[in-house]
């Protein structure tokens, strides 16, 4: 094999290597903006795992390490602006009904997280999830994109305090907090930024708030942290993930009393990450423009492999289930095109092992603004959607409302496609001949697959 040969060899293996032309101010700009959006994993995620008994220190850094490895390997193999990290629900799930209500040790729930791995590896060399993704409609494929930026919209007003909890009505509005009034100065601030044109809107609004923040926090330090504002502690930390790394344990499934909850585990965990992940690279895949003219996604199968192989590895390191972030749509938005801004996102990861303290002081009034605008953004892909078409638009309104009243994007895109497939069905049934629109036999086995999930799931 000649050089040039071996070149195109590497370069088929690692498209990144491929690309021509990239401007990477632009993608470190945005691999910067999704990485300060999604920074707050750094300390919700030992937060919520530590709850097991797992050492708190230890969740730190594997939790970094793992998004580190998740970002490179999307960056090189995939070649896509995706950030991947420990996924939010799915570590609840771990810790509050696996290990803590179902009684089953965190080394299991390690084990049945890294099985997830090797099965989701399997299904994409067989090309499963690839199929899913690109037998999704145009139009639903749209709703997801709009569905995010509900989602996404209402998780940033959601943790700086606008909205609340209430017995009464399930959310309403809270107070007008300095929490609430620094996200709007950053949403201000990069809303003008934008109308103006300057590069790097989302990241001067993240930055102004937590300005405000930490300022309010020197002047107030107990009302600040009453609205989960706080100073940095200190600036270097370093953690050893000893405590955590390397403890899957398969011999708690020798006893046959155990197999069956086991199996229950590993296959709803399966459900969840198989199709958040997948609403979440179809959401951002269609805003930045990467489907192909036939709706497709084009690396669907190299960012999917991506996911898996970051999962599984994350298991080994000791953290929950990794996948890809819906943040990344901040990155995207902020001009990220390339494996270079998810790459950026994983150096900054590891840096943030060390500076962990800074990172996790970013308070959620400071991301907040980001995710307003992102999903302002977003949720005008809902012009491409022919609302007009009940066949169309009612499973479309479906996907995007689910998505943010479940605070799901798996639950979302569920709804939406027995949506899809049910009305479709029935209209195929009362409507001519000539009238009858084809449904896909993926979709149909999706509806199926979706039945048996909320039946006995």
């Amino acid at each position: 094999m000649n050089s040039n040969q071996e070149s195109s060899a590497i370069k088929k293996l690692f498209p990144l290597l491929a690309n021509k032309n990239v401007d990477f101010k632009k993608e470190i700009v945005a691999g910067l903006t999704t990485f300060l959006t999604m920074a707050y994993i750094i300390a919700v995620n030992p937060s919520i795992l530590s709850e097991t008994g797992m050492d708190a220190g230890a969740l730190v850094t594997a939790t970094c390490l793992a998004a580190a490895i998740g970002c490179f390997l999307m960056g090189f193999i995939a070649n896509l602006p995706f950030a991947l990290a420990s996924g939010m629900g799915i570590n609840a799930f771990f810790a509050y009904t696996v290990v803590i209500k179902g009684g089953i040790p965190w080394e299991v729930a390690l084990t049945a997280i890294f099985v997830e791995g090797i099965i989701f590896i399997l299904l994409n060399l067989f090309k499963v999830r690839e199929l899913v993704v690109n037998s999704i409609p145009m139009n639903m494929k749209y709703a997801v994109t709009a569905g995010i930026g509900v989602f996404i919209a209402f998780s940033g007003i959601k943790g700086n305090g606008l909205i609340i909890a209430n017995e009464a009505t399930l959310i309403s509005m809270g107070k007008i907090t300095p929490a609430v009034v620094f996200t709007f100065i950053g949403l201000l601030v990069i809303a003008a930024c934008d109308k103006k044109q300057i590069k790097g809107s989302i990241l001067l609004g993240i930055a102004t708030s937590s300005i405000l923040a930490w300022s309010y926090a020197i002047l107030d330090p107990t009302a600040a942290a009453n609205l989960g504002i706080h100073l940095p502690k200190g600036l270097f930390k370093f953690e050893s993930i000893a405590p955590i790394a390397g403890k899957i344990d398969f011999g708690y499934l020798f006893n046959p009393e155990h197999i069956e909850g086991f199996l229950l585990v590993i296959v709803t965990i399966l459900f969840v990450d198989f199709f958040g992940t997948i609403g979440t690279l179809v959401g951002v895949a269609s805003k930045a423009d990467m489907l192909d003219e036939n709706g497709n996604f084009p690396n669907a199968g190299r960012a999917l492999i991506s996911d898996a192989i970051a999962t599984t590895i994350g298991s080994l390191l000791g953290v929950s289930t990794v996948t890809a972030y819906v943040e990344s749509s901040t990155g995207v938005l902020a001009g990220g095109r390339t494996g270079f801004t998810a790459i950026t996102v994983g150096v900054l990861f590891l840096i943030a092992m060390f500076f962990s303290p800074v990172f996790i002081a970013i308070p959620a009034c400071a991301t907040a603004p980001a995710l307003l605008y992102v999903g302002y953004l977003m949720i005008t892909s809902i012009q491409e959607i022919d609302m007009f078409n009940i066949t169309e638009g009612l499973p479309a309104f479906v996907t995007i409302i689910t998505m943010a009243l479940t605070f799901s994007i798996g639950d979302g895109l569920t709804l939406g496609i027995l949506t899809y497939v049910f009305v479709n069905l029935f209209y195929n049934l009362i409507c001519k001949k000539e009238e009858k629109k084809p449904v896909s036999g993926v979709m149909i086995v999706l509806a199926i697959l979706f039945i048996l999930k909320l039946a006995f799931l």
